[in-house]
């Protein structure tokens, strides 16, 4: 399905990006779970947990942004690296006038997930 440059191996709470990182790595789960979250204060709030074959860093490739949150393994995790060529290459194969909707709808869901996450603090 994806062309994986490379196969990483963390161990259980091992962290692989933190939010505010920058990075523009698309992963792929393989093997175990990664735990998305953010620091709201000194709370963590979790966004979700993912599971083999899910996707996660893909925000911060698409918009060009700082990771949005942290990606830490739950028990021994394998990730799949997406090659950075292939990326590209399909990403720019999509029309000049549709990459910047994409991009917008990305940070449109980066601005909600901040508001969610900031409101799960307050309640």
């Amino acid at each position: 399905m994806y062309q994986i440059a490379s196969y990483e191996t963390f161990q259980d709470g091992q962290i692989i990006f933190k939010e505010g990182d920058y990075g523009d790595w698309i992963y792929t789960i393989d093997s175990g779970s990664v735990e998305l979250s953010k620091m709201i204060g000194d709370k963590k709030i979790v966004i979700e947990v993912l599971q083999k074959e899910d996707i996660f860093g893909e925000m911060a490739f698409i918009a060009g942004i700082p990771r949005t949150a942290t990606a830490q393994a739950i028990g021994q995790t394998t990730i799949g690296v997406l090659d950075r060529n292939y990326l590209d290459e399909e990403f720019n194969k999509l029309s000049g006038n549709f990459r910047p909707i994409l991009k917008a709808l990305v940070l449109r869901l980066k601005k909600a997930t901040d508001t969610v996450t900031q409101f799960k603090v307050k309640s």
